[in-house]
């Protein structure tokens, strides 16, 4: 039940006016539920109630809440038309941060439709995978991803996949134009029978996490999970007069559930960015007169670097809500631009656990709550790095660490805390379960992140664990890294994995390669591959050739030890190579090394 899923925030130990009162809002919201209230019926409800109040505000435009639904009902109208959508139905969006993603969404929402929410930076293989796990019927895109759309029709023709592209004509056979559709459509509002077997648990999204190893995996979001989702704003204490800024992709979760989910919970103005710019960052705010701002690690830093200017404190930003942000970032942050509230928070998409630091400790994930943990247990055990499992005692079950060390985090699937899963991909789904943890027949979650606890109860994030590493906010599986790799013909075995980069949060890609016999390395043609076929966040920086791969007693490959030894070449003997912007694997040398441990070179 949503009301017990809620038992943390509900019960949250703070003297904060703002979250108090969002309790208040929350226990009222869950007396609507009976049947069933949606995120819809809230945003329904702040159409009735503020139809004047700017809703989205993007470059130049601005639309109200009431335009907003006017919209999403042309949509709504043209899609039940054109592609005889009905209630169940799933339609893949493949677009970047403009209003019709909203619009498009809420459109969806009230046919009775699920949204599966496509990363615009995969391409071939990737997005076929990411499209055929939810079982999209349709796909929508946007007109500048028509190339992207247009490498994979065939197969989407194939699988008799309707294909709708937001534009106003289109000659390519096996894609539709719809914006024109829409135009032609009615604006009045859809029958709310339209939706009426929907419910709490029902699928509402497919958010697509890399998790810990393959292709991207599809997360199943249900509308109770979406609604926890929503309220982090309010826990946070942003207010409903506040302005929010998105410019993470609407395709995260954060961007999505937190920024604008979270927003129509708060019935707030989102001011929507197609992308981050650290150059326009602080413009926008004062043009937009935004109070709040979203980030993850990254970003914070980013702006840190930006040259100071004179007006550095000149903004109404106040509130700061994400996850990822280092110490020394905060602090760094908070001297710089004022006396901003930051509230860190911790979750993953698929997960059944989260932490929100609302009591600003720097540094901090969270903190430990009585409620929170008796409504969703968990612990933080010991887990071997090398041997990646966690360490059992003589019984064979798990140790829970002392307070004061790192652990893996697990938390125990139950009614109250469920873990729902990947779409299609049970396998994954079960590899992220832990059974018989403490007692027999005891489940938990695996969240693949080592924590720490204080002796005040303070969440501190330490490290990932597995097949991924994180860089410029996205999670990259190492394996999909690895299988492009081995496509170029020089390459014969390829061990792909993170390094730390001084002065950056995440670790940044690297592959340790063996070649075929006979063949030296082509650089340019490595380059061009990854570059094809890999959005720029996953392709591996540095290269190092080596005879041999090491692998474990069992065969796994080692990337403990090769992320640990980095890519200095004073230290490592095999050849290195450098991914400069442009040019492609270069020899990696003592001054580019150095330029970038100094940050002369920002990657």
């Amino acid at each position: 039940m949503l009301k017990i899923s809620l038992l943390f925030f509900l019960g949250l130990s703070t003297q904060d006016p703002h979250v108090k009162r969002a309790q208040k809002d929350a226990r009222v919201k869950f007396k609507k539920q009976k049947p069933f209230y949606s995120i819809l019926d809230c945003f329904l409800d702040q159409v009735a109630r503020q139809p004047h109040k700017k809703f989205i505000v993007f470059e130049e435009s601005s639309y109200t809440y009431s335009q907003a639904d006017k919209e999403s009902n042309r949509v709504a109208r043209a899609l039940s038309k054109h592609a005889q959508l009905k209630e169940g139905d799933t339609v893949a969006l493949f677009l970047g941060n403009e209003p019709q993603f909203v619009w498009i969404w809420l459109a969806l929402t009230k046919l009775g439709c699920n949204a599966s929410l496509l990363n615009y930076n995969i391409r071939s293989k990737s997005l076929l995978h990411c499209f055929s796990c939810c079982e999209a019927k349709v796909l929508v895109a946007g007109a500048d991803l028509r190339g992207a759309v247009e490498e994979v029709l065939p197969t989407l023709n194939q699988q008799g996949v309707r294909v709708f592209i937001l534009s106003e004509d289109c000659d390519v056979e096996g894609i539709e134009s719809l914006s024109d559709k829409i135009q032609q459509a009615s604006d009045q509002p859809l029958s709310p029978q339209l939706r009426a077997n929907i419910n709490l648990k029902s699928p509402a999204l497919y958010i697509y996490t890399s998790g810990t190893t393959g292709l991207p995996k599809a997360a199943v979001i249900n509308h109770e999970r979406l609604w926890m989702a929503s309220f982090v704003q309010a826990v946070a204490g942003v207010r409903s007069d506040d302005i929010i800024y998105v410019y993470l992709p609407l395709y995260h979760s954060s961007g999505f559930l937190m920024g604008l989910c979270g927003a129509i919970e708060k019935g707030i103005t989102v001011v929507l960015r197609r992308k981050f710019s650290a150059s326009h960052f602080w413009n926008d705010c004062r043009k937009y007169n935004v109070t709040v701002i979203q980030y993850i690690g990254e970003i914070m830093r980013y702006l840190c670097n930006t040259p100071k200017r004179d007006n550095d404190r000149d903004h109404k930003v106040r509130l700061a809500l994400g996850n990822g942000i280092r110490a020394d970032t905060w602090t760094d942050f908070l001297q710089r631009f004022g006396a901003i509230r930051i509230c860190e928070c911790y979750g993953a998409t698929e997960g059944n656990i989260g932490f929100v630091n609302y009591a600003g400790k720097v540094g901090a994930i969270g903190k430990e709550n009585f409620l929170h943990k008796m409504g969703c247990p968990y612990a933080l055990i010991r887990y071997d790095t090398e041997k990646e499992e966690p360490v059992k005692d003589s019984r064979g079950f798990c140790i829970e660490v002392p307070r004061g060390e790192t652990g893996l985090l697990i938390a125990r699937i139950a009614e109250r805390s469920p873990f729902i899963g990947y779409a299609k991909n049970s396998q994954q789904t079960e590899k992220k379960k832990v059974r018989d943890v403490f007692v027999k027949g005891d489940l938990y979650f695996n969240s693949g992140d080592l924590l720490k606890i204080d002796n005040e109860g303070f969440v501190f994030f330490q490290d990932r664990i597995g097949d991924t590493f994180r860089w410029k906010g996205e999670n990259v599986a190492t394996t999909e890294v690895a299988d492009h790799l081995l496509m170029v013909d020089c390459i014969k075995e390829a061990n792909v994995y993170g390094v730390k980069v001084p002065g950056h949060e995440g670790r940044i890609g690297m592959a340790a390669l063996t070649l075929k016999e006979n063949m030296d390395f082509d650089g340019k043609a490595a380059y061009q591959h990854v570059k094809n076929f890999l959005p720029s966040y996953a392709r591996p920086r540095f290269i190092r050739i080596q005879d041999a791969l090491v692998v474990t007693g069992t065969f796994k490959q080692m990337k403990v030890k090769l992320g640990e030894e980095g890519f200095n070449p004073a230290v490592i003997r095999d050849p290195l190579f450098y991914l400069e912007d442009n040019k492609g694997y270069v020899p990696m040398t003592q001054e580019i090394f150095s330029s970038i441990a100094e940050g002369r070179i920002r990657l």
